[in-house]
């Protein structure tokens, strides 16, 4: 990279580094504060989720839609009009006096996650292509993702515990505010894509039969708490997930406006591996909070702010992983960085699934705690370059969304499913001994979507073994994606 490109380059590191944090911390700073959000509003068991996955399926559903909008109509404008519709449903969500209210600012805050983070992702993946600024880039992004969930799960506990579950919700308003400013001073005007041969603007209608079909899905399993797989309840919402979902893939087929992916994207290998790959890694990761965090304070009696400092040293462990990928990243292929990550995940998440209603915080937290979360962090930069490599620039908006939504749309079904069978394992009991059955059970569910990611990454990822003229290369700053 020249010393004339270097200076824009790094203020673009710096404003989606401050975006991923944000982001990050938003995605951590509620599930802390989730019990005393259900004391406050009233929600129930079920009903409790869908503060999560209010957010998971607005930002998951509609990141396609927000990827390709940045495309169009350029990268800068739609991560600012991001920021501050995030901005404002965080501050609207702070004054909620119902589940209702609170679910739908949960919603609107993913509307506007959908919008800035492909946005930025498609950024940083313009101003930073190949070599070994490319590694440095996304180590720098994985570390900003590891730091605020840290500071987001200490800061939902404080606030909770000192201030008011409201304060989560508001934390957001300045994070929102500081990122506008960035953004608007440090990216530089980006010129929208040229229309493509279909002309038009995105799809909006595959984003509205996308997004319907996934919350049907998730809807689905949530209730299944209620009713039973077999029952014409469940049936009938699957089925009509299954119809919304497969009106999705009719429109982006033959639609005249452009569809949200265009399907000679998925001829890509890298491409459908790591979005598989995250898809698992988000539900298995998205179970392993809530979890984590209702047995620390359901079972273990520990108060909020506590609960936060003890997940400290997951989201430290994920900053040292994400460390640990930018060094070895020199030396070996993403494939191989994604398989370690994801065994060194699966494992900690085994071993956490072994705790008792007579543990402790030392003895049965800690120790899992550091295996998953560098395991994690080892994993993390290189699925986002894999997603990203290889793609027409004038379609990184679209990958960086399609990587975003497997992730999230993988949070919210994971959850669903991961949740939905601790709470069959539990039968209805509140007892510590029922609680951990069931957070364990979820747990090494959880495990075993890890390994089937693995098996993903060894299987249908491109081979690489860099050799030694690949080392030299990455010495000098030139080396460039594995290919197969």
């Amino acid at each position: 990279m020249s010393a004339s490109s270097a200076a824009p380059a790094a203020r673009t590191l710096a404003v989606v580094a401050v975006v991923q944090f944000m982001v990050s911390l938003d995605l951590s700073v509620v599930n802390v504060g989730l019990p005393r959000v259900a004391g406050a509003l009233g929600f129930d068991t079920a009903g409790l989720t869908w503060v999560i996955h209010a957010y998971a399926l607005a930002f998951g559903g509609l990141l396609l839609l927000g990827g390709k909008a940045a495309d169009r109509y350029g990268r800068r404008r739609v991560l600012l009009c991001g920021l501050g519709l995030f901005g404002l449903a965080s501050f609207a969500g702070g004054f909620a006096g119902e589940p209702g209210q609170l679910i739908a600012a949960r919603a609107v805050q993913g509307v506007g996650a959908a919008a800035l983070a492909p946005a930025a992702l498609a950024l940083l993946t313009a101003a930073f292509p190949t070599g070994r600024e490319r590694v440095r880039a996304f180590g720098v992004w994985s570390a900003m993702n590891a730091a605020g969930g840290a500071l987001g799960v200490l800061a939902g506990g404080v606030l909770t515990q000192y201030v008011s579950w409201r304060g989560v919700m508001f934390v957001n308003v300045p994070m929102a505010a500081v990122a506008l400013a960035l953004a608007w001073r440090g990216t530089a005007v980006d010129r929208p894509a040229a229309r493509g041969a279909r002309g038009g603007r995105p799809d909006v209608l595959g984003a509205v039969l996308g997004t319907g079909g996934t919350a049907l899905l998730v809807f689905g399993v949530v209730r299944t708490d209620q009713y039973a797989w077999t029952s014409a309840v469940t049936l009938a919402t699957l089925a009509a997930a299954a119809a919304l979902l497969a009106a999705f893939l009719h429109v982006e087929r033959t639609t005249a406006r452009e569809p949200l992916v265009r399907p000679g994207l998925f001829a890509n290998r890298s491409v459908v591996a790591a979005n598989a790959y995250n898809l698992l890694v988000g539900g298995a990761m998205a179970g392993s909070f809530y979890f984590c965090s209702l047995y620390l304070q359901r079972v273990l009696g520990k108060g909020p702010a506590l609960t936060g400092v003890m997940f400290l040293p997951f989201a430290l462990g994920v900053v040292a992983g994400s460390v640990l990928a930018v060094r070895l990243g020199y030396r070996f292929a993403p494939r191989t960085l994604m398989a370690a990550g994801g065994l060194m995940t699966a494992a900690g998440f085994a071993w956490f699934g072994l705790i008792s209603p007579e543990g402790t915080f030392a003895t049965d937290v800690l120790g899992p705690s550091v295996v998953a979360s560098v395991g994690f962090g080892l994993c993390l930069g290189p699925v986002v370059s894999t997603a990203t490599a290889g793609v027409a620039p004038h379609e990184s908006g679209t990958a960086s969304g399609l990587l975003n939504s497997s992730r999230q749309i993988g949070a919210s079904l994971g959850l669903a499913a991961l949740g939905t069978a601790a709470e069959h394992r539990t039968g209805g009991a509140a007892t510590p001994g029922a609680l951990t059955s069931g957070y364990a059970l979820g747990l090494l569910l959880g495990a075993a979507l890890l390994l089937a990611a693995v098996v993903i990454a060894l299987t249908v990822l491109p081979r690489s073994a860099p050799g030694a003229g690949t080392r030299r290369a990455a010495a000098r700053g030139e080396l460039q994606p594995a290919r197969d």
